[in-house]
C-alpha cells in the first residue's frame, strides 16, 4: 500500500525544505487540495526539489478551467516531474460551482466524462501530432497549431487521471475511463465493499479492464500520533470532520450504508442554522471508529490492514494540509507492506 501525505500550501516558500523532508521520511508521494489555496503550484516547486515521489492533485477542481487550461498544466507538471504527476480532478457540489466559482450547473457526470475525454484528445495531439478534434455537448476543441502544440519527450508519457467519486454514476465513470479513483475520506469499509467496489467492477468491465490495472486512493480516516493523548486529538478532529461532510447531500450514500440518514438531515439543519460547532455533537465515538483507523503509531498499520486492506491501494495518511502526517519512516514501510490489488507496472 501506498503512503501518500499532503504539503503545507499556505506559503509557496515553505514548499521546497517541506518535501525535501517528506521524500527522506520514505512517503510515496503527495497531494495538494483545491481549498484555500491553487493545488498547482505547489507541486511546481515539488516537482523539482524531488526525484521519487509521486505528486497529485487531490483533488483540483474541474468545471472552472477549461479542458485546455488544464491539459496545460498537467503536461508541464508531468515533464518537470519526469513522469511523476497525476492529474486528480473533481466536479465539487453545484452550489460552490455557481456561487464560489461562477460557472453554470450542469448534470455533473456526463459533463465531467467529456472533460477527462477531450483532455485525452488533447493529450494525443500533443503527443502523437494527431489532427485535434474533440467535440461534445458541453466542449468542443478542434484548433491546434505548432505554435501552441507543447514540447515532447518520447520518453514521458501523458499524465494519468483519476477522480474524485462518491456516488454510484461517478464511481462507475472512474472505472470506464480513469487510470484511478480518489475517494472522499467520509467512507466506511462497509460502504467500500458494498458500494464502492462493484460500482467500479462495472465501469473497468466497461473498459475492458481488470482491478489490477486501476488504482484505488483514500476511503476513509487516520487518527494516529505518538502518544495516546496525539491520538484522542486526532480522533476529536475527525469528528468534527464527518460531522461538517455529513451535513451535505452528497455524502449521504455513505450515511444510507449504516442507516444513519436522520444524523445527516440534524447535520443539515444544524449547518443550515450555521450552528457548526454543534456539529461534533452529534458525532459519537462509534461513528467515529465507522469511519477511521485508530491507534497510535505502533498500532496504526494493523488498523489500517483492518479498515481498508483489500480496497485501498494508496492511502493518505493526512487529508489536510494544515495537518501535515507524522509518521515515522518505520510505521511507514510497514503499511507500505500491505498487499494491494493494484499493479503499478500493468495497463493503465
Amino acid at each position: 500500500m501506498k503512503v501518500l501525505t499532503t504539503l503545507p500550501q499556505a506559503n509557496l516558500n515553505d514548499i521546497a525544505s517541506s518535501v525535501k523532508r517528506i521524500e527522506e521520511n520514505g512517503y510515496d508521494g503527495v497531494v495538494t487540495l483545491e481549498n484555500r489555496h491553487d493545488p498547482f503550484l505547489p507541486l511546481g516547486i515539488a516537482a523539482v526539489n524531488t526525484s521519487r515521489l509521486r505528486l497529485a492533485t487531490g483533488v483540483a477542481i474541474a468545471f472552472p478551467r477549461s479542458p485546455m487550461v488544464m491539459a496545460n498544466m498537467a503536461w508541464d507538471l508531468q515533464h518537470a516531474s519526469n513522469g511523476r504527476f497525476e492529474l486528480g480532478i473533481g466536479t465539487q457540489v453545484k452550489g460552490h460551482n455557481e456561487r464560489r466559482f461562477s460557472v453554470p450547473w450542469t448534470a455533473p457526470v456526463p459533463r465531467l466524462r467529456e472533460y477527462i475525454l477531450s483532455l485525452q484528445a488533447i493529450w494525443e495531439c500533443w503527443m502523437n501530432g494527431t489532427k485535434l478534434h474533440f467535440q461534445g455537448d458541453h466542449y468542443s476543441f478542434t484548433l491546434m497549431t505548432p505554435n501552441f502544440t507543447p514540447e515532447v519527450n518520447e520518453n514521458i508519457l501523458p499524465p494519468k487521471i483519476s477522480i474524485a467519486a462518491v456516488g454510484p454514476a461517478m464511481l462507475r465513470l472512474a472505472g470506464a475511463t480513469c487510470a484511478g479513483v480518489r475517494l472522499h475520506p467520509f467512507c466506511t469499509p462497509k460502504y467500500l465493499q458494498s458500494a464502492v467496489l462493484p460500482e467500479i467492477m462495472i465501469g473497468l468491465d466497461k473498459s475492458q479492464r481488470q482491478r489490477s490495472d486501476f488504482e484505488i486512493t483514500g476511503g476513509g480516516f487516520i487518527c494516529t500520533g505518538k502518544t495516546d493523548e496525539d491520538v484522542k486529538k486526532m480522533f476529536e478532529w475527525v469528528r468534527y470532520r464527518i460531522g461538517f461532510y455529513g451535513s451535505t447531500r452528497a455524502y449521504w450514500p455513505v450515511l444510507e450504508a449504516h442507516d444513519l440518514v436522520d444524523l445527516g438531515i440534524e447535520l443539515n439543519r444544524l449547518s443550515k442554522m450555521g450552528s457548526w460547532e454543534s456539529l461534533a455533537d452529534c458525532i459519537s465515538d462509534e461513528v467515529v471508529h465507522l469511519f477511521s483507523a485508530v491507534g497510535r503509531h505502533d498500532q496504526i498499520a494493523g488498523s489500517i490492514a483492518e479498515k481498508f486492506g483489500g480496497v485501498s491501494d494508496a492511502l493518505n495518511a493526512s487529508v489536510s494540509a494544515e495537518i501535515p502526517a507524522d509518521l515515522p519512516p518505520e510505521v511507514i514501510q510497514d503499511i507500505q507492506s500491505i498487499p494491494t490489488s493494484y499493479v503499478e507496472d500493468s495497463k493503465s
